[in-house]
């Protein structure tokens, strides 16, 4: 197979010899080769060299940018390379008024320019790699500038179809892999950050432990998304020793696997989803090694769920609406059985919080079943499984006695069970119906929350 460093090779050779035809020279930037023209020119182009080299070109300038700069340059997509609106609106009245030919017309405006600019630059040695940086930097900037939201939904479409999943391949990551994906490993571990080198090793290691990425031919030594299973006979309930670099090996016949790491590894790529196809594949891969193994399970973080409760608790500067507020505090007061007219103090609840382990699971319940977005889990972890079809199986307290773990859900962890019986019944009701599953023990408990 051609390796992508040879075609890299080809590629700039042939922007090299394009970049002469048109005359760009090393240097300073002149008036004939702004971003603005080159990217119209780029645009209009129909040699093949030429347009690498042009493509080559902006996006050795874009990598060479400042925040500032880079900003300027995304607010020209914004502008320069938006939809005609006044054209499309003229193409549909032309439609409406009986004018079948002008269908081609009217569907061709309705894609911006800026589309197709990204797929010209995408012609670039290394063009994937960078438009999904690029996407990364806009990402940070949008809170600040929505307008530049044109440019990202450009973005999301083409990155959608890029990146879609027949152009994945699912690869087992070992000891064994190159050196360059290892490191990306520790890089990208964000759930449970890796300290070095043994903490890799033992979570790689070949008798209780796996690790599965997607790959893209044009990022080869990128894991796009990986995840790290843990081979047991019971389901997990504590993140400790699968994540101890130091944890003794297990050499038992293992029966579960607990998909207890799940990251993206670009940012560039959010919002790009092939998370639900990983585990439904790995799940395959492990039944066919291990025929043995029949239960598969997470042990999930709550990532967000104690800054969440402090928002309702703690309303000064809060975006919830005020009737939201009103609705959750009279709820959680219930659970806190905290009366009406008690002032909230988070320093008391705080501490009955810490020093009441059921309280604390029925915290956990509430934010993981009541607190929604859209019908949907406000949970984003939540949300991604139950959108897969798992079932919420169990709340384990104190499963991450981590500072980070004690800082986002109160050290709790979740385990979302995976079942073939069920989980297509589980994705439609939750689907259509924002129904989310639970296990026999948390109905119980659930129903005993009141609220």
């Amino acid at each position: 197979m051609i390796g992508i460093g040879w075609l890299e090779g080809l590629l700039n050779s042939v922007a090299d010899h394009g970049r002469e035809l048109i005359g760009i020279k090393d240097g300073a930037e002149d008036n004939d080769f702004t971003d603005a023209k080159l990217c119209l020119r780029l645009l209009k182009g129909k040699g093949e060299a030429t347009n690498i080299a042009l493509a080559r070109e902006i996006l050795r300038r874009w990598q060479l940018k400042g925040a500032s700069q880079k900003l300027a340059f995304l607010n020209l997509l914004s502008n320069e390379f938006d939809l005609d609106h006044q054209a499309i609106a003229t193409a549909a009245a032309d439609y409406c008024d009986g004018d079948k030919q002008s269908l081609a017309t009217l569907i061709s405006l309705t894609e911006a320019p800026r589309q197709e600019l990204f797929r010209r630059l995408n012609m670039a040695p290394s063009g994937t790699a960078i438009l999904v940086a690029m996407r990364s930097t806009l990402l940070k900037l949008l809170s600040e500038h929505p307008q530049l939201r044109n440019v990202d939904e450009d973005f999301q479409h083409l990155l959608g179809s890029w990146f879609n999943r027949g152009f994945l391949q699912l690869e087992r990551i070992s000891w064994q892999s190159s050196a360059s994906v290892l490191e990306k490993l520790i890089e990208y571990e964000a759930v449970h950050p890796m300290q070095g080198w043994e903490d890799l090793r033992r979570r790689l290691n070949d008798k209780d432990r796996r690790c599965y990425g997607f790959f893209h031919p044009a990022l080869p030594d990128v894991p796009l998304i990986f995840v790290e299973v843990a081979l047991t006979t019971h389901i997990s309930d504590a993140i400790g020793a699968l994540v101890d670099p130091l944890s003794e090996i297990s050499n038992a016949q293992p029966n579960t696997a607990i998909f207890y790491s799940i990251n993206n590894a670009l940012t560039g790529l959010r919002g790009v989803s092939f998370g639900n196809f990983l585990i439904k594949q790995v799940a395959e891969e492990l039944k066919d090694e291990f025929q043995q193994i029949d239960t598969f399970s997470t042990l999930s973080p709550i990532p967000k769920m104690r800054k969440t409760i402090h928002s309702y608790l703690e309303t000064e500067g809060s975006k919830h609406s005020l009737v939201s507020i009103a609705l959750v505090q009279s709820q959680l007061r219930a659970i806190l059985e905290i009366e009406k007219d008690t002032p909230l103090d988070m320093t008391i609840i705080e501490k009955q919080i810490e020093t009441n382990p059921e309280l604390k699971l029925k915290l956990c319940l509430f934010y993981l079943t009541v607190l929604k977005r859209q019908d949907k889990a406000l949970d984003p972890v939540a949300n991604f499984h139950l959108s897969n079809g798992a079932c919420l199986h169990r709340i384990n307290i104190d499963a991450n006695t981590s500072q980070r773990g004690n800082a986002e859900s109160w050290g709790a962890m979740v385990n979302y069970l995976y079942e073939n019986d069920t989980v297509v019944s589980n994705h439609e009701a939750y689907a259509y119906n924002g129904e989310i599953p639970l296990s026999k023990d948390l109905q119980r408990q659930y129903k005993q929350l009141g609220v």
